[in-house]
């Protein structure tokens, strides 16, 4: 039996077995290096998660040779792990039955969103895998600012996901992706020609299920391990950042594409394919913090989810009431009362806010979401103030506090550019560098490097900001914003490097609204 044959029926039966879901527990914070886990589920569970994922750090940083700076607590990415499938459907707003989980990028609010923690030795569940997915995108587009095509984010993501971690402590990278096996067995096949030529596959793409998915992973994978073709992935990489398209750069690289193609074939068949195989000695450790969540906090985390996933008017006006409820029960619990200031900020009482935001700074001063949601209100309400300057300076306090506490969070570095830019006033040279500087530290954070990039175009600095839109541009999520990256790109061609370029709103307002492509798991635009 050949090897996708295997994938096939590992795959079905994996979508055949019922896995009984763990009783429920205390809700624990597991805080590290990079991860903040909020869990209902046991300690020793909670912990090895974390552990885990940690690990998987480690071990991209060491497969891939890149290394990305320890973000400061908030830029952490933030992980709720919230039950059951329909629990995840709901906080998506998809009704699609086959997401497991998803993302959502935010510059010093990054929150993914998993189902139930199943530990597993080896192979991970299909819901870690979406997470370990998103994470590996979120990683590889933090440790580079360079236009990857879809493809090689999309294969790169598929073989890093595919990881397996040992009771020893050991990590499996670039395993066979299981998780792809039906796909590569049965769905539309995609050329090779057409990885390297994104628009050629959209020209041919029809609308069945297709293995675009499982064969970028599949190239990734062979180009990484097959001795034959050792370094042609850097040197491919190396020439579609020196500007040569995908398709050329994979002609002059792989030779013919023919060949490889007939290769690939042949390399899905096998019965055997190599992994690294990386031990705890060799990988970076860090400590795991656990913290039980008091009553008032536990009771509120459903609320902080939905508030945290993202609200509509509607949805703000009813999730308030639940968390005035719950506060009024726990009036001196320092997590109620700042998820009841954002709760209160979503649905537009900006004073209530301010106050139960300041009620959870006086009992603990590091709740640093408090001074975020008490900032969000101020500067909304010194948009109609008589008195602008003074209104934006309070409005400033709190993130400066922030900025003190953090001097690596963006959201403070982001809001001293609004400060002066949401009164018409031309930023000063720190605020414009603070506005690059917090992009910097949130590279995954789409809008964010658009109003950069808008920046540096004002300022005259075309190549500058037509290079910040370009891996924006290529994500591989596609988008409205990817789309509008592209369109300003376009727009900067015409215009002359050194002087300030202001792009024509009504150009840009002209973008359409496009479909993301999803595939369970995507991360949300």
């Amino acid at each position: 039996m050949n090897f996708i044959r295997n994938l096939a029926s590992v795959v079905l039966v994996f979508c055949m077995v019922s896995i009984a879901a763990p009783l429920q527990a205390a809700w624990y914070e597991a805080s590290s290096d990079h991860f903040v886990i909020y869990a209902d589920d046991s300690e020793r569970d909670i912990k090895r998660y974390a552990e885990n994922l940690e690990r998987y750090h480690s071990a991209m940083e060491l497969v891939t040779g890149r290394q990305i700076a320890k973000p400061s607590p908030s830029n952490r990415v933030v992980i709720f792990v919230v039950g059951s499938g329909r629990e995840i459907r709901r906080l998506s707003g998809s009704r699609n039955r086959n997401i497991a989980g998803f993302y959502v990028p935010r510059a010093g609010a990054s929150r993914a969103f998993v189902q139930d923690i199943r530990n597993r030795n080896g192979y991970p569940d299909f819901s870690t895998i979406i997470l370990l997915h998103e994470y590996a995108h979120h990683f590889l587009i933090s440790s580079q600012r360079f236009a990857m095509p879809r493809w090689i984010s999309e294969g790169a993501a598929e073989f890093f996901s595919a990881a397996g971690f040992n009771s020893d402590g050991t990590v499996l990278i670039g395993r066979p992706a299981v998780h792809r096996g039906a796909e590569l067995a049965f769905a539309e096949d995609v050329s090779v020609e057409e990885l390297l030529d994104y628009d050629l596959y959209l020209e041919n793409r029809s609308k069945r299920s297709d293995a675009y998915y499982g064969r970028s992973w599949l190239l990734y994978h062979y180009l990484t391990f097959e001795p034959e073709r050792s370094g042609q992935l850097n040197r491919y990489l190396q020439e579609v950042v020196a500007g040569t398209s995908s398709i050329e750069a994979g002609r002059r690289v792989f030779g013919d594409l023919d060949t490889l193609e007939r290769e690939l074939k042949a390399y899905q068949r096998s019965r055997r394919m190599l992994t690294f195989s990386l031990r705890p000695d060799q990988l970076e450790s860090s400590e795991v913090t656990l913290r039980r969540l008091p009553e008032g906090e536990a009771e509120m985390m459903g609320v902080r989810i939905r508030s945290q996933r993202g609200v509509n008017a509607e949805q703000a006006a009813e999730l308030v009431i639940e968390a005035r409820e719950i506060a009024a029960e726990f009036p001196n619990d320092p997590g109620v009362l700042t998820a009841l200031a954002e709760t209160e900020y979503d649905a537009g009482n900006d004073d209530a806010a301010i106050a139960a935001a300041d009620a959870a700074i006086a009992i603990d001063p590091s709740r640093a979401n408090a001074y975020v949601q008490k900032g969000y209100a101020l500067f909304r309400k010194a948009r109609d103030s008589a008195v602008p300057d003074q209104a934006y300076e309070e409005a400033m306090a709190p993130f400066s506090q922030l900025n003190a506490r953090e001097n690596d969070h963006p959201l403070p570095l982001i809001y001293y550019y609004r400060s002066f830019a949401q009164r018409g006033l031309e930023p000063p040279e720190n605020a414009k560098a603070a506005l690059e500087r917090a992009a910097e530290l949130a590279p995954f954070d789409q809008q964010l490097w658009l109003n950069a990039a808008t920046m540096q175009a004002r300022e005259g600095k075309i190549a500058i900001a037509q290079q910040s839109l370009r891996p924006l541009a290529a994500d591989p999520h596609g988008g409205r914003s990817s789309v509008l990256a592209q369109r300003l790109i376009d727009i900067l061609e015409n215009a002359p490097e050194g002087e300030p370029f202001y792009p024509n709103a009504l150009a840009l307002d002209t973008v359409p609204t496009v479909d993301i492509d999803e595939d369970e798991g995507d991360s949300e635009d």
